[in-house]
């Protein structure tokens, strides 16, 4: 292998770690997998096996919840990166300080609200609605709809309008009933 591409690797690796950093939130592999490949950073697979490695040494976190892996940069990646971060051209740190400023809203939105479903059967589909701040559960809302289209409906209300919704239910909880 030449220095050139040994050079390269290291390059890559030390990309992610600096993407986990400058995100400082768990992040998921979609997530993750969508600003190297909207950015250009690396191929898919590259990518895959250097996150693989990553996690291997101990560089970056993987966390599951939810059955998704969440990834966070390790104390040691972060010395590593500390290290190194001079080896990442100046361009690609600026293209991802300026992707990750532009979509860290959606990324912590996508991360700590969540909306899915489940279909129970042909008629009955469980709506599950969740906000939370970091590991601390605001609202678990579970609701059953008799329509898939009921429950397209309450799960792109929930991630538009989560905030709105959970201040209303709040409210209405609270308020004097005679």
């Amino acid at each position: 292998m030449s220095i050139a591409s040994n050079r390269e690797l290291a390059e890559n690796k030390l990309i992610l770690l600096y993407i986990l950093d400058k995100l400082n939130m768990p992040v998921s592999n979609l997530q993750l997998t969508k600003i190297v490949m909207e950015n250009k950073l690396m191929n898919y697979f590259i990518f895959q096996q250097f996150l693989d490695e990553l996690c291997s040494l101990k560089f970056i976190s993987p966390k599951i919840t939810d059955n998704k892996t969440y990834y966070t940069i390790t104390p040691s990646g972060k010395q590593t990166l500390d290290y190194f971060v001079n080896h990442i051209p100046k361009g690609i740190k600026l293209i991802i300080n300026n992707y990750i400023s532009n979509v860290r809203k959606n990324i912590r939105n996508e991360t700590f609200i969540k909306a899915d479903f489940t279909p129970e059967n042909e008629n009955e589909f469980t709506v599950t609605c969740q906000i939370r701040e970091d590991t601390f559960s605001l609202i678990d809302l579970k609701i059953s709809v008799g329509t898939k289209s009921d429950a397209k409906d309450i799960c792109k209300n929930w991630q538009k309008h989560s905030q709105t919704i959970y201040s209303e239910i709040i409210e209405s909880l609270i308020k004097p009933r005679d």
